[in-house]
């Protein structure tokens, strides 16, 4: 209840300061069917995660057996939203194994989970090569801010592109948090290490832009497609005659380089989002430059290694999230004057307890 207690705290301090943040997450995963299934039983499943107040959709993903639970957006908060996905990383191997699957797998490669390569080139069509395809499997974050009034304000000049910035930055010491096992890493590495660049498009550095691994999507989206496009003239056989559009409603950053882990926690990530969306409203509220970003490799490994190139010690994902301080020193700061917060450091407390699921010790 603590770090859920700290998410409520920053929302009401969005909203003392007229904004509402949304965030909404979108979860990757792969099972096995039963022999007596050919496809899950997706009406059922969503009936029950309606039942159990989940506001997400499970529906069929690209790859075989793939499937992904997105958002519904029931105006939840980033509060609710969090809840949301941890209450379904729980329930639904329950829900599928009793409605299709045989096995369900959350996990951020499902190794050989399906075979056949592509074209080279092509994208699309299937060559001759029948080797195994290893499935990425993605926790993935979305992001939008509104005013009172309702209005997306990243439909303004600045602020989507400020609290982008803040993501880039803050992403690589902090990967722990969406990134928290070491097949996440391997991920990361699958369409390097396994010839598999023509099937796979899963993003493998932090990068910005509108096609980055923290995305904003304005006018255009990753695949240079017009945003918030709705249909709007159909004809006789139901094909759309003309669309009408406003991308200023579906304005947003996506935080795509989440890993699907039983390690993942949803509370975590979701006070990570929200500490990037209030140091970027406060630095477009001052009308600070945009500095430049340089796309950057993340850490192979959740381990310190030697690299194999020059030797050097290169630190993993722990070490980084270990001796960095900006996490534990932005909850402070924002929860100084938070109520019934009876602890000093709260933010080195809150950083222990992810640290301890690793039964390291922390340097403070």
């Amino acid at each position: 209840m603590l770090i859920q207690n700290v998410i409520q705290h920053l929302l009401n301090i969005l909203e003392a300061k007229g904004f509402k943040a949304l965030v909404h997450f979108e979860l990757e995963g792969v099972c096995e069917l039963r022999s007596d299934h050919k496809k899950l039983d997706y009406i059922t499943i969503n009936k029950m995660l309606a039942k159990l107040n989940i506001d997400g959709e499970l529906k069929s993903e690209y790859w075989k057996n793939q499937w992904e639970l997105v958002s519904l957006f029931n105006g939840q908060s980033p509060l609710k939203e969090a809840q949301n996905l941890d209450h379904a990383m729980r329930v639904l191997p329950i829900l599928m194994c009793k409605h299709g699957a045989a096995k369900v797998m959350m996990s951020p490669v499902a190794w050989g989970a399906d075979k056949g390569r592509y074209v080279r080139g092509s994208g699309a069509i299937f060559s001759l090569d029948t080797r195994s395809v290893h499935i990425p499997n993605a926790i993935q974050m979305n992001v939008s801010v509104k005013n009172h009034q309702g209005e997306n304000l990243f439909a303004q000049q600045g602020l989507g592109e400020w609290i982008q910035y803040e993501l880039l930055v803050n992403s690589y010491n902090c990967c722990l948090l969406f990134l928290p096992e070491e097949d996440a890493f391997k991920r990361l590495a699958l369409r390097q290490d396994y010839e598999l660049d023509a099937e796979l498009s899963s993003p493998v550095v932090l990068s910005g832009g509108h096609q980055g691994s923290i995305a904003l999507y304005k006018e255009i989206g990753k695949h240079n497609q017009a945003m918030g496009l709705e249909p709007l003239f159909f004809a006789a056989d139901n094909s759309v005659l003309h669309y009408a559009g406003d991308w200023r409603k579906t304005a947003r950053v996506e935080h795509r380089i989440g890993a699907t882990s039983k390690n993942y926690d949803p509370y975590l990530n979701m006070l990570f989002i929200l500490i990037n969306v209030l140091e970027g409203i406060s630095k477009w509220q001052q009308l600070e430059a945009l500095p430049n970003f340089e796309d950057k490799a993340l850490p192979v490994s959740l381990y310190d290694h030697h690299s194999k190139e020059d030797g050097q010690k290169k630190l993993g994902a722990l070490s980084l999230f270990e001796n960095d301080s900006w996490f534990a020193n932005k909850i402070d700061y924002y929860c100084q004057d938070m109520p019934d917060n009876k602890e000093l450091c709260l933010g080195v407390k809150i950083k222990e307890l992810m640290l301890s699921k690793y039964q390291l010790t922390v340097i403070t």
